[in-house]
């Protein structure tokens, strides 16, 4: 249910700005690197400390992030190189997000949960391998053929939680704190989630490629 209203949403919000957009003549991979810088700022400011404004940022910056697809297929400049060159600077938009974050533990000398230090400089960590396995697997596993759409964590979600995490960090500390176990042990449930739904459609071959 939740992998069929992405599209619908993402359409409502992004077509009016597209049609914006396309007039310009900007091109859709030109609209990926911005989506990129923008995502730095955001991570700057995170770094500084600017967590409560941060969280809006991270929504918007996720919501910039899709225009470029949806400006490629508005204009009919879909490529194959486009489609990787987007998929990959998800990637370091996502990881930058968390650096500023974790920048940001790393300056407080020790985590904000006093009875576990560093515990949040970890479950960044753990949140940065997990974002990018839970995509990693995705796109090997369609590499090899197989439709792998399943898994809690896909980046929207992470988006959302993210944002709502550092938006309510405003009340509390806590709140951050218990987003990024949802997402460290979120994203490592979701990759085995995908593994095991991968295993069930290949446990019947006979020969496994392993490059």
């Amino acid at each position: 249910m939740i992998s069929k209203l992405r599209p619908t949403f993402g359409r409502f919000f992004s077509e009016p700005i597209v049609r914006l957009i396309a007039r310009t003549g900007i091109p859709p991979n030109a609209l990926t690197v911005i989506g990129f810088l923008l995502n730095a700022v955001v991570a700057g400011m995170l770094a500084g400390g600017h967590l409560f404004l941060g969280g809006f940022l991270v929504l918007f910056s996720g919501w910039f992030d899709m225009l470029d697809g949806a400006l490629a297929r508005a204009t009919g400049k879909s490529t194959r190189f486009g489609t990787l060159l987007d998929s990959t600077v998800d990637r370091f938009s996502e990881a930058v997000l968390f650096l500023g974050l974790l920048i940001f533990y790393l300056e407080q000398g020790v985590g904000a949960n006093k009875f576990a230090p560093y515990l949040e400089i970890l479950l960044v960590y753990f949140s940065i391998v997990g974002s990018i396995m839970v995509s990693y697997v995705r796109a090997r596993a369609e590499g090899l053929g197989l439709s792998l759409e399943v898994g809690l964590l896909a980046r929207p979600e992470r988006v959302v939680l993210l944002a709502l995490g550092l938006i309510l960090s405003k009340i509390s500390p806590v709140a951050l704190l218990a987003v990024l176990w949802i997402l460290a042990v979120g994203t490592i449930l979701t990759v085995l989630h995908r593994l095991i739904f991968a295993w069930r459609q290949t446990k019947d071959d006979q020969r496994v490629d392993f490059k």
